[in-house]
């Protein structure tokens, strides 16, 4: 048996603002290998983007175990934290978050400055159109978002994502702001990474997209179970 990429044990979270305290994840148990996907469904509010937000190190649980690739990383320093998710992590979002001013290729880029230093210039560019052709979008490199559409914009921040080559893709709703068929797209080009051993967490509402995913999990009273069959 391998061991897991991600593994959660009895995670709990509760979260404190100016009314009483609420749990919001209770005991989360969750363990994801490499190449595999997992949808993850809920209501508004049930919590499940503060349990991606967990996975990928921007906040921390109140209790419960998480292993990374077999090592404990449940109450690793800030500074360690940081490293680790620009080292581990490729994160997606249903905001694109590109900036306008530079092509896309330039923005796949950034990731690479931000996450490990300076490349030389030719490696630098292999990467990035390496990653742009992963998505399907090598030949828009040299566009900037304004002449994306909302679908190609996507898919530049997915190459972003993955230009890194990140052991974990996690996708926070990726598909909210597209039509069916772009978000369609959007969901294939992020499974596509599990391909080359990426292991996927997919945040969504959307039934259809959780449904190419190789589990379905459904978020309720701040546990996760197998999502229940269609009929």
């Amino acid at each position: 048996m391998t061991t897991a990429l991600v593994q959660l044990t009895g995670i709990t979270k509760t979260l404190k603002g100016q009314n009483a305290p609420r749990n919001i994840l209770t005991g989360v148990d969750l363990t994801v290998h490499s190449g595999e996907s997992v949808a993850i469904l809920g209501r508004s509010g049930s919590g499940k983007s503060t349990l991606l937000s967990l996975i990928g190190l921007f906040d921390r649980a109140d209790g419960g175990e998480y292993l990374l690739g077999g090592r404990d990383i449940t109450r690793l320093p800030e500074r360690k934290a940081a490293a680790l998710r620009s080292a581990e992590f490729g994160f997606v979002f249903q905001r694109f978050f590109l900036l306008k001013h530079l092509t896309a290729a330039q923005n796949v880029a950034m990731a690479l400055v931000n996450g490990q230093g300076w490349l030389a210039g030719r490696k630098r560019r292999a990467k990035v159109m390496a990653a742009l052709e992963q998505v399907g979008i090598a030949h828009l490199a040299k566009h900037r978002p304004p002449r994306l559409s909302g679908g190609e914009q996507q898919r530049v921040a997915i190459a972003r994502a993955l230009v890194r080559e990140p052991r974990v893709l996690l996708a926070d709703e990726p598909t909210g702001a597209l039509d069916t068929e772009t978000g369609r797209l959007v969901i294939e080009a992020l499974h596509a990474a599990t391909d080359r051993g990426c292991g996927l967490i997919l945040v969504t509402h959307d039934r259809d997209h959780a449904d190419r995913m190789g589990r379905v999990l459904e978020l309720q009273d701040g546990v996760l179970a197998p999502a229940g069959v269609r009929a």
